[in-house]
C-alpha cells in the first residue's frame, strides 16, 4: 500500500528516529549513526544502512524493522547495505551517547582512527571509560568483549558496578 499523499525525506527520518536498534534499544537506527542515506527510487523509499561491522548479526533485523516501520505509514520501501566508508562510532549522535551513558552503558568518544583510515585498520581502543553509574574515571577492563562485539566489559573500581563500554571504531 503506497501513501497518496507525498511524504518527504524528513518525514521518514523522523519515523526511522522510531525505530530501536535490537542490540541496543535505547538507540535508534538514526541515533546509531547507521542510516546514512533516504531516497526515492521508483515510487520507494530507499533507505541506505551501513552496519556497525560487516558481520553484525542484527543487520537483517534492522532492515526488516526499517521497512516494516515505513510500510506501518503506507511507504513502499527497501533498505540497502553500504560497506564502505566503514562505520564509525562518530556517525552516532550526541542524543544517542546520553541515552547510552543513562541506560549504563559507558559511549564512546571520539575514534582514533585516522582521518582516511580503511577498514581493518587497527584502531586501539580508547583509555578507560568513566563509570556510567557513578562518573569515575577509575575503571578497568575486564574483556575486550561485552555482551555484542561492538562492546567491551569494563567495571568500576570506585562503585565495583560493571558495565558496558561501546567501543570507539
Amino acid at each position: 500500500m503506497v501513501s497518496a499523499a507525498p511524504v518527504t525525506e524528513a518525514e521518514i527520518w523522523q519515523w526511522l528516529e522510531e525505530v530501536p536498534d535490537p542490540e541496543v534499544p535505547v538507540l535508534s537506527v538514526v541515533d546509531l549513526g547507521i542510516v546514512r542515506e533516504v531516497s526515492w527510487q521508483g515510487g520507494e523509499a530507499v533507505v541506505t544502512v551501513t552496519p556497525t561491522y560487516s558481520g553484525c548479526p542484527a543487520t537483517a533485523v534492522i532492515a526488516r524493522d526499517i521497512e516494516g516501520a515505513l510500510r506501518a505509514h503506507g511507504i513502499a520501501a527497501r533498505t540497502e547495505m553500504r560497506l564502505a566508508p566503514p562505520w564509525t562510532t562518530d556517525w552516532m549522535s550526541a542524543k544517542g551517547k546520553e541515552a547510552l551513558r543513562q541506560f549504563g552503558i559507558a559511549p564512546p568518544g571520539a575514534s582514533n582512527a585516522p582521518p582516511g583510515a580503511q577498514a581493518g585498520g587497527l584502531v586501539q581502543i580508547a583509555l578507560p571509560a568513566a563509570c556510567p553509574h557513578c562518573g569515575a574515571s577509575e575503571t578497568e577492563c575486564v574483556s575486550a568483549y561485552g555482551s555484542t562485539p561492538c562492546k567491551a566489559l569494563y567495571r568500576c573500581l570506585a562503585c565495583r558496578e560493571p558495565f558496558d563500554f561501546f567501543k570507539p571504531h
